[in-house]
Formats: structure tokens, sequence, C-alpha cells
């Protein structure tokens, strides 16, 4: 698995969903924020809208659940065909089972962390997982500046990934740009989550084969 961009529609015109999706016909990901009021301090869309993304899109869909009690939740959207599904660690009281639940209806399974969350309590998880999400932001909202604080941690993640020998991806998310993505990409991220620099550009298409191209020319991975 190589270089991935995941275009957040979060930073999309809500009122124009479809045509915005097709505006990164060229994404590896249409990355889906799910907030709650709840777990964040912002509400965005729910099962319905993903549900109507997914009848309107070949592109597989990345759900991002920033809410409270995924346990419940979460499984939903990988029943309605959501390719991959993300829940915070901070949240859920159940991840194991809770990722094996999202596994068994068809999806990749994430886990996200908070950028304050140390990743070294997850390592022994990596079994159960397909995707490790590393937050360059706090959680909540589009458009924020992002942490290079949280560049050791996505070096100790890919240290974890590496040493467990697994296919595990690992997602960074929050202030990804064309002035951050080559500092990520060699820290070893490889899943690129990127709102504003895709649909603040004139030609998101063309904004995300730069964020591409960027990312992979930086990558230390082999």
């Amino acid at each position: 698995m190589g270089i991935q961009i995941a275009p957040s529609i979060l930073s999309a015109d809500f009122a124009n969903l479809e045509s915005e999706i097709n505006r990164i016909g060229n994404a590896d990901l249409v990355h889906v924020d799910v907030m709650d009021y709840h777990f964040v301090p912002n509400l965005t869309l729910g099962l319905p809208v993903v549900e109507a993304i997914l009848n309107r899109t070949e592109l597989p869909v990345d759900c991002h659940l920033m809410i409270d009690d995924p346990d419940r939740w979460a499984p939903g959207y990988a029943e309605v065909g959501a390719a991959s599904v993300t829940f915070h660690a901070e949240a859920a009281a159940a991840p194991i089972r809770l990722a094996r639940e999202i596994r068994r209806q068809g999806a990749r399974a994430g886990v996200g962390l908070k950028p304050a969350t140390p990743v070294e309590p997850f390592e022994d998880l990596l079994t159960e997982i397909d995707m490790l999400l590393v937050m360059t932001v706090e959680p909540g909202f589009g458009g924020q500046e992002f942490l290079d604080v949280c560049l050791p941690k996505i070096r100790r993640a890919r240290e974890m990934v590496s040493r467990s020998g697994l296919d595990v991806w690992i997602q960074i998310d929050g202030g990804v740009s064309k002035e951050t993505i080559e500092r990520c990409a060699d820290a070893g991220a490889d899943v690129f989550v990127a709102g504003s620099a895709v649909y603040g550009a004139d030609d998101a298409a063309a904004a995300v084969e730069d964020l591409r191209t960027l990312a992979a020319d930086a990558s230390n991975l082999s």
C-alpha cells in the first residue's frame, strides 16, 4: 500500500456534497467526519448522510467517528458500506470487541488518538485494527494549524507497525497541507486527510495530485 490522500468533506460545501465529491474523483478515499457535539464541541452529520454519500460515489468512504459511545454506533457505519470506520480510543469502552465487530461487518477498523494520547499503550492492539489515526490537531474543527509536536508520535507509531510486520495504515488528520505533508510522510504516515488544502483550491483534483506527489517523494517507506 502506497501513499493515500483522503480529502475531508468537512471543508466541502454541505449543500452540494455530490458535486463536491465529484471534484475529488482522483482521491484514494473520501474522509467523512462524524461529530456528535459531545465527544467534540461540534456537530456535523450522521449515518443517513453517510448512506447517501455511499449511494453517490464509487470512492471508498473513510468514516472518522468523533462521537461518544462508538461501541453502540460505529458498527452501523460499517454495515451500510463504509470502507473504513475509525473510532476514538478515548471514547470506546471495549475497543477490541468493537474493532472485531467493524471488521465482521466488512470494513477496515481504525483507532483514533487525540494529540495528547500516547501511542505506546496501543501496540498490542495492532493485531485487531487496520489503521491507526494520529490526530495532528485537537479534533472537532477543520482549518486548524498543524501541531508539530505530533511528529515524534507519528515516528513512534511507524516503528510500532514496522516491528509488528502487520499491514496497519498510519493516518494523520489535521492541518495537512503542501507545507506540512512532507514532514508527516518522512515521519512514517501513509494516509493523509486534507480538508481546506484540497477544497480551498480552485482545482481540487490538482491539489490531491500535488499532495500525493509531495508525500511520495518524502516518504521513508520502502
